[in-house]
């Protein structure tokens, strides 16, 4: 019996070719409202997502016939996962696909922080020649910690051997350390650390995680990079670090007011008065949410998830 799979976001062709030869059936709609999908999932045993609305009870209580949902992306926070599970629906993502491209992604931005680059850059575009004040730092001899060990984590650590810098890792899960990062206790990872790039998913125990308390935890001002998500940090506490000097400068992708679908800003037309200040930092680099979102990303997370959904019918 043919396997129906509904795809309700777009993503790289090859993902519905091969799909197609492996003898999947593919249907889409990239447009209808959730309720809309929800009438009609129970004739799909597959869905492919990103991450356009939230995969709740009430959905899966409505897709009786789903074997599996496979989400084009590395998390899986847009899922009720438990509840799928109880219902024996196989959960896909692929970090896999996309760690290469966040990795790549944080480091570009410690350089860029580090050097001034993007303020350099401005200010001659304005017909200023500012070399005093935009003297740079050396990642040379720094610690960088790296909170959340798993395919990103790696990938950015595997990145850093190019560079002479101490690199040690933190994360709830044991021995996960190896020959990039060293796994250190929180007590020893707090008092080295000079930069810290964070590689978590979203989880109610991630949830604002970095905060006021969390951040002068640190011996040292350190700067902070965020390609992970953006409720990780508390942005009015990041802020008050900026405007003290205890965090010298910040790197963020994500942000704690996006949506959940990851594709516009605000949840509302106002702009908090934290953001704000982002805005206008001169020492804080903000991008929307495209660590993982390279052409090369998009074709091999595309890929990952057409192996994995045929490993699971093979």
């Amino acid at each position: 019996m043919a396997v129906h799979i509904l795809h309700i976001d777009s993503n790289h062709p090859l993902l519905w070719d091969q799909l197609e030869q492996a003898g999947f059936v593919n249907h889409e709609d990239f447009t209808s409202s959730k309720a809309d999908i929800e009438a009609k999932i129970n004739d799909y045993q597959g869905i492919v997502i990103r991450s356009r609305f939230k995969i709740d009870q009430t959905f899966l209580d409505k897709a009786t016939n789903l074997q599996f949902i496979a989400r084009v992306g590395a998390g899986l926070e847009s899922i009720d996962c438990e509840y799928a599970q109880s219902k024996n629906i196989a959960l896909i993502a692929a970090p896999e696909g996309n760690r290469n491209a966040v990795a790549e992604h944080s480091l570009g931005m410690i350089l860029s922080l580090f050097n001034n680059l993007n303020q350099a850059d401005a200010e001659i575009r304005a017909g200023h020649w500012n070399r005093e004040s935009n003297r740079g730092h050396e990642l040379d001899g720094k610690t960088v910690g790296i909170i959340g060990y798993g395919n990103m984590g790696k990938a950015f650590a595997k990145k850093l051997r190019g560079f002479d810098v101490d690199v040690l890792c933190y994360d709830i899960q044991e021995n996960v350390g190896d020959a990039n990062a060293r796994q250190v206790h929180f007590a020893e990872f707090q008092e080295k650390v000079d930069v810290l790039s964070l590689h978590l998913p979203w989880t109610p125990e991630t949830d604002k995680m970095v905060d006021k308390a969390f951040i002068n935890g640190f011996a040292k001002p350190l700067w902070i990079i965020n390609t992970s998500r953006g409720k990780n940090i508390v942005t009015a506490d990041l802020v008050a670090a900026l405007q003290s000097g205890k965090v010298l400068g910040a790197g963020l992708d994500v942000l704690e007011y996006e949506k959940l679908s990851f594709e516009t800003l605000f949840q509302d037309a106002t702009t908090p008065e934290a953001f704000q200040y982002l805005l206008n930092a001169k020492n804080v680099i903000l991008t929307p949410h495209i660590a993982g979102w390279t052409f090369e990303s998009h074709e091999r997370l595309a890929q990952v998830i057409v192996d994995k959904i045929k490993a699971l019918y093979s």
